[in-house]
């Protein structure tokens, strides 16, 4: 039996101590007395112990990974007119996976779960509580000068994502104006910081049943069956919402190529099967050469794209972080409005390029984008324990903007091959 266990990889020990969660969290809530109840309350603090250990490495992690990326960008710019192109192109890619993300699935979530159900909306909200809110807001002036951090140490420690942000960025921009050496020992520096970081990560997810199980038991216990409703609706939602992203890719393919949207799905087709049953972009990466390569894409240029893409680009991150913060909200009965929304479909936009290659490291860095939003934290570990589906289409979708980047990047080398292909 044990060695049973040991031959279930990450994905599926975190899937089993949700299970194990939710049966007896259920059988307790239903069935158990008062003072089992409070027993099985009194476990969570080896959750929130796990939890506490993702949060000390995550700040030193999104440091060094806005620093190297940033670097990466300059170095992906002064790479001439198409790495200036793919850069413009990612960008954009992004910016419509942040407007999905703010205008499409709060109201899909919403509407599956019957009910706002800790989002905030109109009905909700008093003319007297809009008031205090809007006296408690900060003024334009303020919140542009918070922006800048007197002391980034600070602001790392206080979990202020956004100052912190800026000043990765800006050291990361500043290290391309040195000499080469200089900036190349400062690079290793934050490379080794997060390949540091990565491994004392990979530890915490072999702790991650424990951590799950004791967040887990104790949240079931006190919402019951809503708990279940709750996470069903999640993933429902993250299906649908991360699938439209992906099928909006092909009309615009097929609008800058100029070529049908047929021949896209099909050249895309074999890598997408890859992508879904391996749960990795990188894993995919020779199947997705092969893909636009049949599609007609110049090898110079998907040689030269996807790489890249495959080491900056997350296209759905906006959109799975939104659908991760809504469950939480829900789950938590947390108010979460259109400001909210925002900070953390742009905090998953900044966060996605070079994010952390290690698993479900997209829903590790969460935790200082939930901590400015005023989500708990310990939501991170529900999410970790039901990954496995939003993983599978989250990298189908990355996959498919890998591959669209491509072809949109080729468009000229396209029509100059059907051009002489007819000619012949």
């Amino acid at each position: 039996m044990a060695n049973g266990i040991r031959k279930v990889g990450p994905a599926g020990r975190v899937s089993l101590a949700l299970a194990f969660g939710l049966a007896i969290g259920i059988a307790i809530s239903v069935f158990g007395s008062e003072k089992l109840k409070s027993d099985a309350a009194g476990i969570e603090f080896i959750g929130t112990l796990w939890i506490n250990g993702i949060r000390m490495t995550v700040i030193p992690l999104i440091i060094s990974l806005l620093v190297t990326t940033v670097s990466s960008f300059a170095d992906l710019k002064s790479a001439g007119r198409n790495g200036g192109r793919l850069l413009l192109l990612f960008v954009v890619f992004m910016a419509g996976s942040v407007v999905v993300a703010v205008l499409l699935v709060p109201p899909l979530f919403a509407w599956l779960s019957g009910g706002s159900h800790g989002l905030a909306a109109p009905s909700d909200i008093s003319p007297g509580s809009v008031a205090d809110q809007v006296h408690q807001l900060p003024t334009v002036t303020q919140w542009i000068t918070d922006l800048v951090p007197t002391n980034p140490f600070r602001a790392a420690a206080d979990g202020a994502l956004l100052p912190l942000v800026i000043f990765s960025v800006l050291l990361g921009v500043a290290s391309t104006r040195i000499s080469p050496e200089r900036r190349e020992a400062l690079i290793r520096f934050f490379q080794a910081l997060g390949d540091t970081m990565t491994v004392i990560i990979g530890w915490l997810i072999a702790l991650a049943p424990i951590g799950v199980f004791a967040l887990v038991l104790p949240l079931v216990v006190r919402t019951g069956v809503t708990a279940v409703g709750a996470v069903g609706d999640y993933l429902l939602v993250t299906v649908l919402a991360v699938s439209l992203l992906s099928l909006l890719v092909y009309p615009i393919v097929a609008l800058v190529t100029r070529k049908t949207t047929a021949r896209f799905a099909l050249a895309a087709l074999p890598a997408q099967i890859v992508a879904a049953s391996t749960l990795s972009s990188l894993a995919t990466l020779p199947t997705m050469l092969d893909a636009m390569k049949r599609y007609g894409c110049p090898a110079s240029v998907s040689g030269f794209s996807l790489p890249l893409a495959v080491s900056l680009f997350r296209f759905s991150t906006p959109v799975t972080w939104m659908t991760a913060a809504l469950l939480v909200a829900r789950l938590y009965d947390v108010s979460f409005g259109l400001p909210q929304m925002i900070v953390i479909a742009l905090a998953g936009a900044t966060l996605s390029f070079g994010g952390a290659g290690i698993p479900m490291g997209a829903l590790l860095i969460l935790a200082p984008a939930f901590s400015a939003v005023g989500l708990p934290v310990e939501g991170i570990g529900v999410l970790l324990a039901v990954d496995l589906v939003p993983d599978m289409f989250r990298t189908l979708s990355n996959v498919t903007g890998d591959m669209a980047v491509a072809a949109m990047l080729s468009r000229r080398d396209l029509n100059t091959a059907d051009v002489h292909e007819a000619a012949g």
